[in-house]
């Protein structure tokens, strides 16, 4: 009763969209966004996102990056809840082939976050021989947050206090070669320093 008592009107704060996002960054370039067919988006929904491959040259070596935007996780006509909210990862990479074969959450401190450090959710998947690292959390309103229930729980209160209830997904990607897990985990952590500073104009904090 409460919930829908305070949550009458959605509020929508100013935001940058993601295409002005730039793709040089320090040592790290993106030489060409990737874009979803209507039916994945329609899927994930998101209502902006940034998908791309970021690589530097010396030492060689490539983060994928995505960042998901939802401008409302709450789909009010039929009156239900929920359809736009933002999908766990490792619910769909096992149904893109993909093996969670490790998955903790760590500590994360580099510069942008809103939380110094944060938890983050930090994973190694497999498909064949191949092996990638995933670092991935959810970000609203000025929040870092790992969990799922905490994601749900901070959604209903959000949406009671303030009639928000945008949100973003922030994943990082990177390939393990020569089962050098610790490479790519410097990679995910160097490129984060250089994307998270200015990603407050795209997710907007509190």
């Amino acid at each position: 009763y409460v919930y829908h008592a305070f949550a009458r009107t959605q509020v929508f704060p100013p935001r940058e969209e993601f295409a002005s996002f730039p793709l040089q960054l320090g040592a790290w370039s993106c030489p060409q966004r990737t874009f979803m067919d209507e039916k994945t988006l329609a899927n994930l929904g998101a209502s902006d996102y940034l998908l791309c491959e970021f690589h530097r040259a010396d030492p060689a070596g490539f983060v994928g990056v995505y960042l998901g935007y939802h401008a409302t996780q709450i789909r009010e006509e039929g009156g239900g809840s929920g359809e736009n909210a933002i999908h766990p990862p490792k619910h769909c990479l096992p149904g893109s082939g993909w093996d969670i074969i490790a998955q903790d959450v760590v500590e994360l401190d580099v510069p942008g976050l809103p939380q110094q450090p944060a938890q983050v959710n930090r994973m190694m998947i497999a498909k064949g021989d191949a092996r990638q690292l995933v670092y991935y959390w959810y970000q609203t309103q000025g929040r870092v947050i790992a969990g799922d229930w905490q994601k749900i729980a901070y959604l209903s209160w959000d949406r009671a206090r303030s009639g928000r209830t945008d949100g973003a997904l922030v994943r990082f990607t990177a390939p393990i070669f020569n089962k050098d897990e610790e490479a790519a985990d410097r990679q995910i952590r160097e490129l984060a320093s250089e994307i998270l500073p200015g990603l407050a104009a795209y997710v907007p904090e509190g």
